[in-house]
């Protein structure tokens, strides 16, 4: 594990040499920057293929209904047409989460790397670098101890707050138009059944956005720059691939 993560602070390093002439002092909070995106560049083919598959997951709702109905006395029957339908159309239910669960190990990298004192048999020096005055090692309470909320390192968790706060503020509108012109049906798996939690989860679901307000006030600066990196990407990412479910009356076209 520690050649592992030895490993993965000289890439980190390496990227923020190759940034430094552009970023000086920043360098560092840039490369991070950059591996958040490379990495939401590398699961895009993934987001992608998830929003063909709930929008080809929403189109099949009729037709799931009709085969709940049809075989509502014989689930075994059901839960087999249902399986059938949905590997004809190639349509996972769960495609939605792959993209999420495959950033997460990248997310975790970054916290324990940015947690540790020492790589191996080296002090961790990534852990002095900075973002203007705010060390990418320290967390929100370590700025609040030395300024408080506008000193100098509470001012970057400022600007990182309000960045959240207007991604969280454009999702929950985009979400809530979205829910409104395309009422979806409950959600089921593949045995027609629907998703325990799922009802809670769809009403929840505008706000999950702002959650992310508590992720960047509680983890390494370093990890929150990943954080804030990744919901803005998601959030441009989400308006592209899911654009024509936000007009009223507008049917989803086949998935291509």
């Amino acid at each position: 594990m520690s050649a592992f993560m030895s490993a993965f602070a000289a890439l980190v390093g390496a990227l923020a040499d190759l940034l430094h002439p552009l970023f000086q002092g920043a360098a560092t909070a840039a490369a991070i920057v950059l591996f958040t995106a490379l990495v939401r560049l590398a699961v895009h083919p993934l987001s992608r293929a998830a929003a063909r598959g709930q929008k080809a997951q929403r189109r099949l709702q009729p037709q799931i209904a009709a085969l709940r109905k049809k075989h509502a006395k014989n689930p075994e029957r059901m839960q087999k047409a249902l399986m059938e339908l949905h590997r004809e159309e190639k349509v996972s239910p769960f495609s939605g989460c792959l993209p999420s669960l495959l950033q997460m190990p990248a997310f975790f990298l970054l916290y324990h790397l940015f947690s540790s004192r020492r790589i191996g048999d080296e002090a961790n020096a990534l852990l002095d670098h900075q973002l203007f005055d705010a060390p990418l090692g320290e967390r929100w309470h370590d700025a609040l101890a030395h300024g408080g909320v506008f000193g100098a390192q509470g001012l970057v968790y400022l600007g990182l707050f309000a960045i959240v706060a207007v991604v969280a503020t454009f999702n929950y509108g985009r979400t809530k138009r979205q829910m409104a012109a395309n009422p979806a049906a409950p959600a089921t798996g593949p045995d027609g059944q629907p998703m325990p939690g799922m009802g809670a989860m769809t009403r929840l679901m505008p706000m999950m956005s702002f959650f992310t307000l508590f992720t960047v006030g509680f983890v390494p600066l370093a990890a929150a720059l990943y954080v804030v990196t990744s919901t803005t990407w998601t959030a441009i990412e989400r308006a592209y691939l899911y654009r024509d479910l936000t007009a009223p009356g507008t049917a989803v076209a086949p998935a291509a």
